[in-house]
């Protein structure tokens, strides 16, 4: 092999310095395991994170090590080697305020590959550049970074859009042609996620649409993966058939459940804290840890979501699927290793140990908001919402006393909580530690102390509060709580990127880590669905006053155990 620049072999200079038309045309062909030029510079592509030092030479035969690059190296990010994504739904407020700005946030950063192509489909008489427009509109308002016209100029050449119903096999059939084409001029390989942001009585419809198409198999060395947003079924059963239907055209590893949650780098985080340090984790177990409270508050109302909610309500929408994950990843053992099989053994082995509280009246509660002044501003009850029936149950606040029967957490309950009109937008896990069991202070130094308390704070203000006690300034003998508080935004030169960036490059990598499988949504119906069918038939949800924590039998339900909520 010829030396190019300072030693570089000459097929590596060719590769760093070969034109963008050049690579395009190449990346159906290679593995972009050495550097290429992308759309923010400089940027090196991986197809996947066990060939990312590494690529095929197609003259040769011969696998060809990259000598730019050190796998240990971590201020090399993981980049998305050729790919496409296919937005079922594209016209829906998900996708225009969450993951068309992603998509565009990842191009910026340099995390995405030259040729990334986006396909839009939805019942919409548009041309390509319409989509185009709706898009580079969607992006000019809610990206993260700031545009960029050269950014956008390579993500709009490879974007399509596709009229049409899902029961229309004409629009299927001009998806796949698209996706030839794409393959053709965009070199995606072959491979592409299909993202379903579209409402769950229609993702049977979708994914039988994708197999009968052919477009759910994918190319001998490509690969193809579906993305499904929650719910997950409104019930057990639900969740059963909808596996079922899903798993017949696509392998369960080929699926990916959006729970944008544990995307959130606080989240994430929480596995660093517990598993990354020696001081906490000693204390994380029952010796310690009187309760641990799981809060999301939200202070808006249903806004115009009565079609979707009514029926579904705060339980189903968000205990099941958020609070029960974050829950079992504060729960769970030290994983192997930090990959998607390991933690999905850990998280199992808590959701299988959940134990409900014998009498569901006395450990459950659940609310509706009722008219009141909020903000300065008066708003409307639940059943004054347009669209809402009078005489729903529907509940839009939720809160559960559960057990985790095992030996680190057995008879310490975890309180879950969830509510719309709440006091504030927060979404928040406290560990609460027993009080000390022996106390040399007087009685009156230590009134105003409360409890030990380790606060993650998934958002808005991401980061951790530690609560702990201390000697007030002066001369005589006073003890009060303080915090010590650690937020991303002060701490670390760059900012968080959002969750569906996060999310959206993982299923582009092939990562599961983030994603819950079906095993952890059927047991976490299979926690829930007691409780629903138990308020189905015990009367109505507690009234709330819109701007208050919740009812007064939610705070009556810790008092019974001599606890009280926190307060964000």
């Amino acid at each position: 092999m010829s030396e190019g620049i300072e030693g570089i072999p000459q097929t590596a200079e060719q590769e760093t310095k070969g034109t963008k038309e050049d690579k395009e045309a190449r990346a159906a062909q290679e593995a972009a395991g050495v550097e290429q030029t992308g759309v923010s510079g400089t940027a090196e592509a991986a197809p996947s994170a066990d060939r990312a030092d590494t690529y095929t030479d197609t003259d040769t035969d011969t696998d060809f090590i990259n000598p730019l690059r050190d796998p240990q190296d971590r201020r090399l990010p993981r980049i998305a080697g050729p790919s496409g994504l296919v937005i079922f739904g594209v016209t829906g407020d998900l996708s225009r305020k969450k993951l068309m700005p992603a998509v565009y946030d990842l191009a910026n950063r340099g995390l995405l590959p030259p040729g990334f192509s986006l396909v839009g489909f939805a019942r919409r008489d548009w041309e390509d550049q319409d989509f185009a427009q709706v898009v580079h509109d969607a992006v000019r308002e809610h990206a993260r970074t700031p545009f960029r016209e050269e950014v956008w100029q390579q993500l709009a050449e490879g974007m399509r859009f596709i009229p049409g119903d899902f029961d229309d096999d004409t629009a299927f059939k001009q998806l796949r042609s698209a996706v030839e084409e794409l393959d053709a001029s965009r070199g995606t390989s072959g491979n592409y996620a299909f993202y379903l942001s579209v409402p769950p009585k229609f993702f049977p419809k979708v994914v039988q649409q994708l197999k009968k198409h052919k477009l759910a198999s994918a190319p001998e060395g490509s690969w193809r993966r579906a993305v499904i947003e929650k719910p997950f079924g409104h019930d057990l059963g639900s969740a059963e058939e909808l596996n079922a239907i899903v798993h017949d055209v696509f392998d369960p590893e080929q699926v990916f459940r959006i729970d944008h949650y544990l995307g959130k780098e606080t989240v994430q985080n929480l596995l660093a804290l517990r598993f990354a340090n020696q001081m906490f984790e000693p204390i994380w177990n029952r010796s310690y840890v009187d309760h641990v409270q799981i809060t999301m508050a939200e202070d808006i109302g249903i806004g115009g979501r009565a079609g979707y909610y009514d029926g579904i309500g705060a339980a189903r929408d968000v205990i099941q699927n958020h609070l029960l994950q974050l829950m079992a990843l504060t729960a769970m053992e030290e994983p192997a290793a930090f990959d998607a099989a390991s933690l999905l053994t850990e998280k199992l082995k808590v959701l299988k140990a959940v134990r409900l509280p014998q009498d569901l009246g006395q450990g459950t509660v659940r609310g509706q908001y009722a008219a009141a002044w909020q903000g300065g501003t008066k708003v409307r009850g639940y059943l004054e919402e347009d669209g809402i029936d009078q005489s729903s149950t529907t509940d839009t606040y939720a809160a559960v006393r559960l057990q985790v029967d095992n030996r680190r957490w057995a008879g310490v309950p975890f309180y879950l909580r969830t509510g719309k009109r709440l006091g504030r937008r927060v979404t928040e896990i406290a560990v609460v530690f027993q009080r000390a069991p022996h106390s040399p202070f007087d009685s009156s130094a230590t009134e105003e102390l409360g409890s030990n308390a380790i606060v993650i704070r998934v958002q808005p203000d991401e980061g951790m509060t530690v609560r702990f006690g201390s000697k007030v300034p002066g001369t005589s003998m006073e003890i009060r709580d303080v915090t010590m508080d650690f937020a991303y935004g002060e701490s670390f030169t760059e900012s968080s990127p959002e969750a569906y960036e996060r999310l959206i490059l993982d299923v582009l990598l092939g990562d599961a880590n983030l994603f819950p499988r079906h095993q952890e949504v059927e047991e976490s119906w299979k926690i829930l669905d007691p409780i629903e069918q138990y308020w189905a038939t015990h009367g109505r949800p507690a009234q709330y006053a819109s701007g208050s924590w919740g009812p007064e039998e939610a705070d009556e339900m810790l008092a019974r155990d001599g606890r009280s909520w926190r307060r964000p």
